[in-house]
């Protein structure tokens, strides 16, 4: 069916029956002050976030959101492939492109981050809550919206007050930040968050399919469960801090669970209501269009709906400016936009009032592959006269040749600085490259001289290694060695994984120097070779080395293990010619006969 971007709700009367049961179907809802339209469709209202939302513990700076919600009467269950609109809830039906994108994303994550069971149903409810499934899956072949979607300016003016941070790359607007792309997220939050999911070799918000694996991403950090009731309702306030918007995205996460269906790109159903919108009433579409869509960036089409048909000597309303019949400026009474070089009059932010960051009192950092770094970055805000500010964003970025990442797998974390204008840094947790890499501080919204913080990862050590068994090695010159060296690494009595182990054919147990002749191992072409290195102890600690060989020369042999962290093996090789077997037993000889006597007779 055709999309209508922005249509009224129908406040039709209802006979009381039909209303009863409504009410007491909605009884049951989990979503709190929630009420039916009269086609069952469940609506709710959210109150406007506060300019001091930290919008860093949100991926659309707690952007406006459509508040519509799922039928009563829930789908049942049917293909989601292939399945014609008609087959089912028109409700139900997710674009075809945004579906495959949604499902892309999922199979990603349960690669890169299995433990966060991140269901493809949440990126499909947050993506309906927050674009209507990209304005009803208008998008081109590659997944890229055929117009921007645009949120409202978040200028503080009824919305959260996020100055411009992107130079207005994304959203076209440089004096303040807006939410972009189907998944609406604010350019600070894309910087570290975006991801390239069709392969393109771009990272672009208004691209479903990297937007949807971003926000897969942004859902599983810090180390979330999402199959974990009280992480997944972290992980959704994260995307919009509402508790109205909790409820609204479970809601539909719900309802697709139980059944949807795929349907042709651009018939999807469009939500009408909006959270910033006290009527229940979008913008009207653009006419003749069809698509409720603006005509590039700045337009007012995401989270915040479409634009404004326009004529000539009029003007849609500017960004995060809602309109309201009932006020100058709403439909029928089209009012200029501001000039775009006059942006609202604002007190200054916080972030305004930054001068300089400090070392909050973070000394060395370092610690083990693989371990997690004991100390977190500490950095503090302050004025030019010293004073703290809170109420800061921090960036906190990983460089360099590193594996390291924040607790959750991110190179990137964003946070809030306390009153004492103090932001503190996930854990740290190292990787399994060793050497030295910097984690930079940055203010969010501010050009200010970042911070650098130095940090170490050194390689996993052993203090002592030892034999599995004492089987004795032995072999014949010319031959190998019926058994296999196998030893374990320890550290401080404890199991010392993934530690490296250099395994060599020394001389004697007072020359260290490698020995060119006695037992050798083979490499890959067969040759001999007399030391191994890259050798890496498992899980357990254990390490079984490869066969081992003889040439012709007899003797006692020494083979010296040594770990990193100082601990040394030596295991004695005895190469040597078979002893002799004895010789078949011949039994005694027969005693001799007494030889005939020669004496005569008496």
């Amino acid at each position: 069916m055709a999309a209508h971007f922005g249509r009224r709700l129908r406040k039709g009367a209802v006979t009381t029956t039909v209303a009863a049961v409504a009410v007491a179907a909605l009884s049951a809802s989990q979503a709190p002050d929630v009420t039916a339209d009269d086609q069952g469709r469940r609506t709710t209202a959210d109150s406007v976030p506060t300019p001091d939302s930290p919008s860093d513990d949100s991926a659309t700076g707690n952007s406006p959101y459509y508040t519509d919600l799922p039928p009563l009467n829930s789908p049942s269950p049917a293909p989601t492939v292939g399945t014609p609109v008609t087959q089912g809830p028109a409700e139900a039906g997710i674009p075809a492109t945004v579906l495959d994108a949604y499902k892309k994303a999922e199979a990603a994550l349960r690669t890169a981050k299995p433990g966060c069971n991140l269901p493809w149903q949440l990126l499909a409810a947050i993506g309906k809550v927050e674009s209507g499934q990209a304005r009803g899956g208008r998008v081109s072949a590659d997944g890229t919206t055929l117009s921007p979607i645009i949120g409202p300016q978040l200028d503080g003016n009824g919305f959260a007050l996020i100055k411009d941070t992107d130079n207005g790359v994304y959203d076209g607007n440089s004096s303040y930040d807006n939410a972009v792309g189907p998944m609406q997220f604010i350019p600070s939050t894309w910087a570290w968050a975006g991801r390239d999911g069709n392969g393109d070799g771009k990272e672009d918000p208004n691209n479903i399919y990297d937007a949807a694996l971003a926000a897969g991403h942004y859902l599983c950090r810090n180390g979330w469960d999402l199959s974990v009731p009280a992480d997944l309702k972290r992980a959704i306030l994260s995307y919009n801090n509402s508790q109205d918007y909790l409820h609204t995205v479970l809601s539909w996460l719900e309802y697709y669970r139980r059944g949807t269906h795929e349907i042709p790109d651009g018939t999807g159903t469009l939500p009408v209501g909006r959270s910033d919108d006290s009527t229940g009433t979008g913008p009207s579409p653009s006419p003749g269009t069809g698509s409720g869509t603006g005509s590039g960036p700045g337009s007012n089409g995401g989270s915040g709906g479409s634009t404004q048909p326009q004529t000539p000597g009029t003007s849609t309303p500017g960004p995060g400016k809602p309109t309201d019949p009932s006020t100058p400026g709403g439909p029928g009474s089209p009012t200029p936009n501001p000039p775009a070089s006059q942006p609202p009059t604002t007190a200054p932010t916080p972030t305004d009032t930054v001068h300089h960051l400090e070392n909050a009192g973070t000394a060395g950092l370092t610690a083990t592959a693989g371990d997690t770094f004991t100390e977190r970055i500490g950095t503090r805000a302050e004025t030019e006269a010293g004073k703290a500010v809170g109420k800061v964003r921090i960036r906190f970025t990983i460089l360099g040749d590193t594996d390291a990442t924040f607790a959750g797998g991110e190179t990137v974390a964003a946070v809030t600085t306390n009153s004492s204008g103090v932001a503190v840094a996930p854990a740290l947790r190292a990787g399994e490259k060793t050497g030295a890499f910097t984690v930079r501080a940055t203010v969010v919204g501010r050009t200010v001289p970042g911070l650098d913080y130095r940090a170490t990862v050194t390689e996993r050590v052993a203090d002592a290694i030892a034999r599995t068994d004492d089987a004795a090695l032995t072999c014949t010159p010319g031959g190998e060695f019926a058994n296999q060296v196998q030893v374990k690494a320890t550290y401080k009595g404890a199991v010392a994984d993934k530690v490296a182990v250099t395994a060599t054919l020394v001389k004697s147990a007072t020359d260290p120097a490698q020995n060119d002749e006695g037992p050798y191992f083979k490499d890959a072409d067969g040759k001999a070779v007399r030391t191994l290195s890259g050798l890496r102890t498992d899980a357990g600690g254990l390490l079984t080395l490869p066969k081992l060989y003889a040439d012709g020369t007899a003797g006692t042999f020494v083979l010296r293990l040594t770990t990193a962290g100082g601990a040394t093996l030596d295991v004695q090789l005895k190469v040597a010619e078979p002893e002799p077997s004895p010789s078949p037993s011949t039994g005694s000889s027969p005693e001799a006969s007494p030889s005939p006597s020669t004496e005569p007779e008496a």
